[in-house]
């Protein structure tokens, strides 16, 4: 039986783990006898589930009940999935022209793809906006607010704004605002902040400027990760597993909070293609219900995000791996254009 079983191993765990994602019911071996043609007896296949539930694969909510994977039936099936999940062709096409109907920005298009991967994959979607290998600048305005207030707004090299409040112990005006940002613009456009430092400055109210500049630059250099941005959790709670009102607020707990995806995000951003975390694989007590589908994307020594899908651990993995693959690809190809303009 032991050869037996091992080449049935992974044929009946696809079954059970399909049947599950798709109905979220246990899934009994009369269930897998009456749809599935195994060739093997009713007896078998049910020595055979009763193996893979001893092995650690399966779990019975109740005694007589079907049977569920559990999170190592999960990996076993995204193990055994073949490389490079794509989406078909006619569906791919559509999500890359979904973007060309959007202005050309970083901040739509991440919308646009959350707004995607979200409906795609049927879960919350995940991204995080492209962080700078080394922030430079891009372009400085000054706009006067009162004749001892201006208002700084800084666009760094990555289309990421920044603003800041400077007061002035003398009254400046828009015309000489506009002189020193004019100035600035001239000589550090491209820069990083260390760069700029290294150049020679003259008034007092121009150094002042750039101190300013260099500490929001450096601040920006040393994150991690931006922000992530979601979309969709409205979907993943409609799903029969958030039907609990403790799992319920759990995930509204985990939204809440601010740094619950730095150790994921900062394992990702070490990796190339996609990373799939089942459960308590990430170590995270209150994701131990969840799965994540995480994958990077940017342009090489420029810039990197993480964009991905996190749903229940019953997400239907073939969907969302492709799905990312598919936006992440998508997202490569428009920064590679931005970056060699």
């Amino acid at each position: 039986m032991g050869s037996g079983f091992q080449k049935r191993k992974s044929t009946i765990l696809r079954i059970i783990v399909g049947e599950y994602i798709a109905t979220a019911m246990p899934v009994a071996s009369e269930f897998i006898t009456r749809h599935y043609d195994l060739g093997v007896s009713p007896a078998t296949l049910r020595n055979d589930m009763s193996r893979l539930e001893e092995e650690g694969y399966l779990t019975r909510p109740h005694t007589s009940a079907g049977t569920v994977p559990s999170g190592k039936a999960y990996r076993h099936f995204v193990e055994e999935l073949p490389e490079n999940i794509e989406l078909p062709p006619e569906e791919q096409e559509r999500i890359r022209n979904s973007f060309l109907e959007v202005e050309e920005a970083i901040d739509k298009w991440l919308k646009v793809a959350a707004f995607i991967l979200s409906r795609l994959a049927g879960n919350v979607s995940m991204v995080t906006f492209p962080k700078a290998h080394n922030t430079r600048f891009k372009h400085l305005e000054l706009v006067s607010i009162h004749e001892f207030l201006s208002m700084m707004i800084l666009v760094l090299g990555e289309a990421s704004v920044k603003q800041h409040l400077l007061s002035f112990t003398n009254p400046i005006m828009q015309e000489d605002l506009n002189i020193l940002a004019n100035k600035l613009n001239s000589h550090f456009g491209g820069c990083t902040s260390a760069e700029i430092v290294s150049q020679e400055q003259a008034g007092p109210i121009e150094r002042r400027l750039i101190t300013v500049i260099t500490e929001i630059m450096e601040q920006e250099d040393g994150l991690e990760y931006n922000q992530p941005y979601f979309e969709g959790l409205r979907k993943m709670l409609e799903q029969p597993e958030f039907g609990q009102k403790e799992k319920l607020l759990n995930i509204m707990e985990l939204v809440e909070m601010k740094d619950w995806l730095t150790p994921l995000i900062r394992h990702q951003t070490n990796q190339k293609g996609i990373q799939v975390v089942i459960g308590n694989e990430s170590n995270v007590e209150m994701l131990e219900d969840l799965s994540l589908v995480l994958n990077n994307y940017g342009v090489p020594r420029r810039a990197a995000g993480t964009i991905g899908v996190i749903g229940p651990t019953r997400m239907d993995y073939t969907r969302a791996i492709s799905a990312v693959n598919c936006v992440s690809d998508v997202l490569n190809d428009l920064l590679s254009k931005l970056y060699c303009e």
